[in-house]
């Protein structure tokens, strides 16, 4: 196994290279010239010598291959270029961005682990019944339900009618409640499918058979041993919610006005700003490549079949 994840880092090379070489293209892909439009944005009048000086300053008259090789070489040294829009690094912006979308996906991952374990466990034990269904039919509701109408559904009941909970910011530590919980409901009914069909095929297994004839009880059998080994089919792919929750959070985040990832690049993609762009896809790239990788050792390291090559 140790060759395996060998030859998967060394695979993660190629990958990030291209995903980089992309990232780097979408500036070349654009219809406007991004000299033209950083004059803009700076309110700087465009004339022919403006727009070759800009086009001088970033590199735009060099060869394609060249830029990409001197891009990716400032890229390697933490280097990401300058906002157009605030003339700022733009590593500066996304690390001040940063720890609000984190904090956004992991509250909404922490919500939506342990609502999902608990009504799977509720649906087992009630297996079949008017109650599973009807449970089964709430969350199937809300996964149907796009997450900015449903957003602005709980801005209005919990923040207008009832003043409950803040609908914008982070400055309360409840702000985080509503963005969260309205993140996280779309993902709840997969994940509780999810774990409520690989507990009915633990059903199936012979070791629950011989659990029940050594006179353990269903609730026992439920959750010292179906629980446990159902929960291998689902640790990739709620561990790969965390980058889905990171890179989906860009409608929820501007709807409560959480100053995180997802609103700098819809600032970013409103203003032209193609640096910040830029890092945006590579990072949230990045991420679900790197998130791949580590679920996948956490696989190997839960589970002894696989630790043993079976």
């Amino acid at each position: 196994m140790q060759h395996y994840f060998i030859r998967r880092l060394i695979m993660m090379i190629p990958l990030m290279l291209l995903i980089s070489f992309v990232a780097f293209s979408l500036m070349n892909l654009v219809p406007s010239d991004p000299a033209e439009t950083m004059l803009r944005i700076n309110n700087i009048t465009v004339t022919d010598e403006a727009v070759k000086e800009a086009r001088q300053a970033l590199g735009l008259d060099k060869p394609f291959l060249l830029r990409y090789a001197l891009w990716l070489y400032a890229l390697l040294q933490g280097d990401l270029g300058k906002s157009f829009l605030s003339n700022q690094n733009v590593w500066d912006e996304i690390t001040q961005a940063f720890p609000a979308t984190f904090y956004l996906a992991v509250t909404a991952f922490a919500v939506i682990f342990l609502l999902s374990l608990t009504l799977s466990l509720l649906c087992m034990l009630m297996l079949n019944s008017l109650w599973d269904k009807i449970i089964r039919g709430i969350l199937f509701f809300f996964t149907a339900l796009p997450n900015y109408w449903l957003a602005l559904l709980f801005i209005w009941l919990f923040s207008v009618r009832l003043n409950w909970l803040p609908s914008n910011g982070l400055e309360q530590k409840s702000g985080i409640i509503l963005p969260a919980l309205t993140l996280s409901l779309g993902y709840i009914g997969v994940y509780v499918r999810l774990l409520r069909g690989a507990m009915l095929n633990q059903l199936q297994q012979p070791y629950v058979f011989y659990a029940r004839t050594r006179g353990l009880s269903e609730k026992q059998i439920l959750f010292k041993h179906i629980l446990q080994n159902s929960l291998h089919t689902s640790y990739i792919a709620m561990g790969m919610s965390i980058p889905k929750l990171l890179a989906g959070s860009v409608i929820i985040e501007n709807i409560f006005a959480l100053p995180g990832l997802g609103r700098l690049c819809i600032q970013a993609i409103f203003g032209r700003d193609y640096p910040v762009i830029q890092a945006y896809i590579l990072l949230m790239a990045m991420l679900f490549l790197v998130g791949n990788f580590v679920i996948d050792w956490l696989q190997h390291r839960r589970d002894p079949r696989i630790k043993r090559g079976y």
